[in-house]
């Protein structure tokens, strides 16, 4: 179980979010929904403890805060948007790299045990073809899926997501959301993930936390959180409306009997 209590923080200046109260369990995406600039990243960053912070956040009733990173790197890893490639790893040792906090050195004396995880991780996301390419050469959902493998390749207890399916197709933002949820409901792990497509939340999600100007505003299944009059409220649109008339031109284009 993870737990946050009375979570503020900023980046120096006034806090970004304040007194965050969440509860995340084993086996379940909580998907955290809300306008740009209303904290959503600030607050992933004060879990993984990129951020200083005031406040707890408890896994499993420890406080990470007394948690050395390294250590920290096998209960808390972060999946975030595709982002620009400085070096032509192959997909090997790109996902490799996952297994740095159980390791000695830097892609150096790799175990028998991690050789397994890796090549296990691999296979299970679809890329034993692609193993021995330069990441330079993948597509947008390849290169996605490469780093995901190299997140779950950490064995950790929670994955954080900052909008991962950014930049990505339908079907691969469909594909990597599979992924995570069945990683999750299999091995009794945590997802937290930053998502702006309500649908995919409404998909995917367990529970959802909608944010507003640095707080929540509300918490629990996503069909009670995404209310339509409160998103109306914070989003500044009628979502909802705006849904059910998308869903009406689909219908009336003969997409659906």
């Amino acid at each position: 179980m993870l737990e946050i209590k009375n979570l503020s923080a900023g980046y120096g200046g006034p806090d970004v979010i304040h007194d965050i109260q969440l509860q995340a369990d084993e086996g379940e995406m909580l998907c955290i929904v809300g306008p740009n600039g209303c904290g959503k990243t600030t607050l992933l960053k004060s879990i993984a403890r990129l951020l200083k912070y005031r406040g707890s956040v408890l896994l499993n009733s420890l406080d990470i805060a007394a948690v050395p990173r390294k250590e920290l790197a096998k209960k808390i890893a972060m999946l975030g948007q595709l982002s620009q490639i400085y070096f032509p790893y192959s997909v090997y040792d790109t996902v490799s790299l996952g297994r740095y906090a159980y390791s000695s050195g830097f892609l150096k004396n790799l175990s028998k045990e991690d050789e397994e995880i890796i090549n296990d991780t691999i296979n299970w996301l679809g890329l034993t073809g692609e193993k021995d390419r330069m990441i330079t050469e993948l597509s947008g959902g390849q290169l996605q899926r490469v780093f995901l493998a190299r997140t779950i390749v950490q064995n950790p207890d929670i994955i954080l997501l900052d909008e991962p399916t950014n930049h990505l197709d339908l079907k691969h933002q469909v594909e990597l959301l599979h992924y995570l949820l069945k990683w999750a409901r299999d091995n009794n792990k945590i997802v937290i993930g930053v998502l702006h497509d309500l649908n995919l939340v409404h998909t995917f999600g367990d529970k959802a936390a909608l944010m507003s100007e640095g707080k929540i505003a509300a918490h629990g299944k996503p069909e009670e959180v995404l209310d339509g009059e409160t998103l109306k409220t914070i989003y500044d649109i009628d979502i909802k409306k705006f849904m059910i008339e998308s869903l009406e031109k689909w219908k009336s284009a003969g997409e659906y009997t």
